[in-house]
């Protein structure tokens, strides 16, 4: 992550600007992608919210887990249910020097309702696609939204899932002084 862990702790959980938190899940790795596989161009990819990438990789895992070539669902009508509610990549970019030929995609590759859109454009797929935000509830919501597009025949098929990287150490601090 790059976080100076020491700085960032301090026993008192009222101190200011610092966390009580001593241990953390961390996703190692998280920042590795091929962009070249799905046919980002590396100068898009500088762009691409962690997230996005993220949901590429394990949307494709899963599909080949599944036994299912992800090719093959191009035209189709599935349907890809994203949950995504917190995003600290905004802000990361806007203090970062992205080269000023990648500037072009930084709306794409910062913005959490292109999500889904990114999944779906990637896999070719035609069925519904929505990035939802409900807080704490996003994947659930996508699951349930996924299922009644099933049931309700407007998708043959549905990606459902969600994803929630935390990138810097501001929004712990901010739970943290909750």
């Amino acid at each position: 992550r790059g976080w100076d862990l020491a700085s960032l702790y301090d026993p008192d959980p009222d101190a200011r600007g610092k966390s009580y938190a001593q241990r953390g899940g961390f996703l190692h790795d998280a920042g590795d992608f091929d962009p070249a596989f799905f046919g980002i161009s590396a100068r898009e990819a500088i762009s691409i919210d962690p997230q996005q990438r993220l949901l590429l990789e394990t949307t494709w895992e899963a599909l080949e887990n599944a036994n299912i070539v992800p090719k093959i669902l191009a035209e189709s009508d599935t349907g890809v249910f994203v949950g995504i509610s917190l995003t600290d990549y905004e802000y990361l970019v806007e203090q970062s020097a992205i080269p000023a030929d990648s500037s072009i995609y930084v709306a794409t590759g910062k913005y959490r309702s292109v999500a889904a859109g990114r999944l779906s454009y990637t896999l070719g797929l035609k069925g519904p696609t929505m990035s939802i935000d409900t807080a704490c509830s996003s994947s659930l919501v996508t699951v349930h939204m996924a299922c009644q597009s099933l049931r309700t025949g407007q998708s043959e098929l549905a990606i459902a899932g969600g994803v929630n990287l935390v990138l810097s150490p501001t929004v712990t601090r901010s739970f943290d002084a909750a």
